[in-house]
């Protein structure tokens, strides 16, 4: 007896311990049981915001960019002698903020997000702040470029071509929509970003690549851990292809663009060299 004892005892320890079980997800953890308040809505994306919000919510905590107080969005409206009565296509508009900024400025904005929560976010400072004359769509713009989109004023693109998989053909059908372009991007530089212990191991290949006949060099950026992100803003694809800066130029040419003004011009932009330009549509 002693001997079965002991044994049962030893059974009983070695027995792993179950977990309690997790309870499980209630529609009820989704109502809000606070007072009305832009925090609540701001909230539903806690720690995905990258913006902060201006006056009058400037006290709401989201992110921290301020995207809705953009000076790059100011400059490219002097350098196109206003937007008043514009109208504007934005390329991934992100959260409103630079929306925001131009219909301030007089412009009606379609602005194309293909990011879900992105979009989600737009609506969400659309209410919140009254962005008018704005039309959020939910879809991949390089789908609309290619079926031949109403025509426009203004194609207003930044923080996007380098993202794209085909940044070349991305200045090409913008070239067919506009008779303006903002663009800030960032650009290649072999020795900025091998330099870089940040840049530098998300750079993996480079290839030639052409598209109706010119011949650029497309150099991948893996998003790599980036996609783990809660607040992941990139592009829809584990990699994007990015352009040198000669290249950059000479597609914008090569397709019917005259650069006006570059400015914003950071070879040393700590998330690689950037520049913001103006051009118009040569005809």
């Amino acid at each position: 007896m002693a001997v079965l004892r002991r044994l049962l005892h030893a059974t009983v320890r070695s027995r792993p311990l179950v977990e309690p079980a997790k309870p499980e997800p209630s529609i009820l953890d989704r109502y809000v049981s606070s007072a009305p308040a832009a925090q609540n809505a701001v909230d539903i994306f806690v720690g995905e915001w990258s913006s902060s919000f201006p006056e009058p919510l400037r006290e709401v905590a989201a992110g921290s960019i301020g995207l809705f107080e953009d000076s790059r969005v100011d400059w490219a409206i002097e350098q196109f002698g206003g937007v008043d009565g514009a109208t504007v296509l934005e390329l991934g508009p992100l959260e409103g903020g630079h929306t925001y900024r131009l219909t301030r400025a007089g412009a009606t904005v379609t602005a194309i997000e293909a990011q879900t929560t992105a979009y989600l976010k737009c609506l969400v400072a659309k209410e919140l702040l009254g962005i008018p004359n704005s039309r959020f769509l939910l879809g991949d713009f390089m789908r609309y470029l290619r079926d031949e989109p109403e025509h426009v004023d203004v194609c207003f693109a930044s923080g996007v071509l380098y993202h794209m998989r085909s940044p070349v053909e991305t200045i090409a059908l913008m070239s067919q929509v506009a008779e303006k372009l903002f663009l800030w991007t960032h650009v290649y530089d072999e020795a900025v970003i091998r330099a870089s212990e940040l840049l530098s191991p998300r750079f993996t290949r480079s290839v030639p690549a052409a598209y109706e006949g010119f011949e650029h060099t497309l150099y991948r950026f893996d998003y790599a851990e980036s996609l783990e992100d809660k607040g992941f803003c990139g592009g829809g694809a584990a990699f994007s292809n990015w352009l040198t800066r000669a290249d950059l130029l000479a597609a914008l040419d090569r397709f019917g663009w005259q650069v006006g003004a570059i400015g914003f011009d950071e070879p040393d932009h700590v998330h690689g060299p950037a520049l913001a330009l103006v051009a118009t549509r040569k005809h």
